[in-house]
């Protein structure tokens, strides 16, 4: 059985920081690529970063520079560390793992909200 779970989340305020993990479980974790993705109020969810098992990385525009993935495979663990945070940050965001086009498992989800 393939679990994913999300922490990390919580209230933040505007230009704060936030680090974000998952541990996965029931899966070849150091064979997969993984991503985090949020979900805002009222609207799609959204690809924020992926890596590839070996490392490669992608970011969304409005994150890059502030938000770094990164994975840890003997803990089975993904990070997402997110800096200079906006009011726009403000979602569920959550944990995925598959292909680099496509994921198969999902987590729950933690929420993030960003306000002051």
């Amino acid at each position: 059985q393939v679990e994913l779970v999300e922490s990390g989340g919580g209230l933040v305020q505007p230009g704060g920081s936030l680090r974000l993990s998952c541990v996965a479980s029931g899966i070849i974790f150091s064979t997969k690529s993984m991503g985090w993705y949020r979900q805002a109020p009222g609207k799609q969810r959204e690809l924020v970063a992926r890596i590839t098992s070996y490392g490669s990385t992608d970011y969304e525009d409005s994150v890059k520079g502030r938000f770094t993935i990164s994975r840890d495979n003997a803990k089975n663990t993904l990070y997402l560390q997110m800096n200079a945070l906006k009011r726009e940050g403000t979602a569920v965001y959550y944990c995925a793992a598959g292909t680099w086009l496509a994921m198969d498992y999902w987590g729950k989800g933690t929420l993030v909200t960003v306000s002051s």
